[in-house]
């Protein structure tokens, strides 16, 4: 006897309002303060608080794609859209972080080139205007710090780095007013691009492998499948494939071998799989019971082309 059990889309987990309503004010802080930065860039003859201010606009870019995300995330699903908008979150996680890389890669061509031919700056209105950029940007950061949504967390990373780039606008200003040194400010353009790239590099790893469907690497595989196989009444689980819908939700199906017959047993058993797989973040499930044991199927087999 064969049953299937497919988990409600209430069951799948929707991003925080929270995060949606600071995604929103760290948007509205980031706009204003990257038209004063810019302006301020522009009056100071500064290059580096102008770059500053281009970086601020990949953090407006960033935090769009995420507003997006989690307006979309939220949206229910439909007839052509059995999932909803879950993966838009991951999909725009991996846009931002690209796109972090390719403005870092850009810091680092603008460094070698103000290394080769500095320009004289202004350090009088070029410190005041990177201390409060630096002030904006930490607070938004520190908002959203500890987020689990995986599009927060390359916003995030887009707002520390713009953080870590007004710094390195004071550290540069400051050393300017007193040594009239302009070289300084490109080489710790230089050091802050690579911070950027090395903090992109995990959210593609990350967001990659849940585009690809791979296991989620915080899922003791063996220990689900030791988890459901010690459910009273389950004498075996194979033909198993897990992998992520987004940061939040872990999708799984699964051959279900046991010697219980009555469909009234049979949903004892799937309700008991299913309340073991919630701590794995397992929120959608489809399993299928089989009373005859299957004697060439592994734990993990591969789709077969008909």
């Amino acid at each position: 006897m064969t049953g299937q059990t497919h988990s409600q889309a209430e069951d799948i987990k929707k991003p925080h309002n929270n995060d949606l309503r600071l995604v929103k004010q760290a948007l509205i802080l980031t706009v204003i303060f990257l038209t004063i930065e810019a302006i301020g860039g522009y009056l100071s003859g500064s290059l580096s608080l102008f770059s500053d201010a281009i970086h601020m606009l990949s953090d407006v870019s960033a935090l769009l794609l995420t507003f997006g995300a989690l307006r979309l995330g939220q949206t229910m699903p439909s007839k052509r859209r059995t999932f909803g908008y879950h993966r838009v979150e991951t999909t725009a996680a991996f846009a931002n972080a690209c796109i972090l890389i390719l403005i870092a890669a850009w810091i680092l061509w603008e460094a070698v080139q103000r290394i080769s031919a500095p320009s004289p700056v202004q350090v009088s209105l070029m410190l005041p205007v990177a201390v409060v950029g630096f002030i904006v940007n930490l607070y938004i950061a520190l908002r959203m710090h500890g987020s689990h949504d995986l599009s927060v967390k390359s916003a995030y990373l887009h707002v520390l780095a713009d953080s870590l780039s007004s710094a390195v606008v004071i550290i540069a200003g400051v050393v300017i007013m007193f040594t009239g040194e302009v070289r300084l400010d490109p080489a710790l353009s230089m050091l802050v691009s690579l911070f950027i790239i090395g903090s992109a590099i995990p959210v593609i790893r990350m967001s990659g492998a849940i585009l690809l469907q791979f296991a989620p690497p915080d899922v003791d595989f063996s220990a689900l499948i030791a988890d459901i196989e010690s459910v009273p009444g389950v004498e075996g689980v194979h033909n198993v494939h897990l992998w992520s819908l987004c940061s939040h939700t872990n999708v799984l199906d699964a051959h279900i071998y046991t010697c219980v017959e009555r469909v009234a047993d049979q949903e004892v058993i799937k309700q008991e799989i299913k309340q073991r797989l919630e701590k794995y973040r397992v929120y959608h499930s489809t399993l299928e019971f089989e009373c005859n044991e299957c004697k060439d199927c592994s734990v993990v087999r591969p789709f077969r082309s008909p």
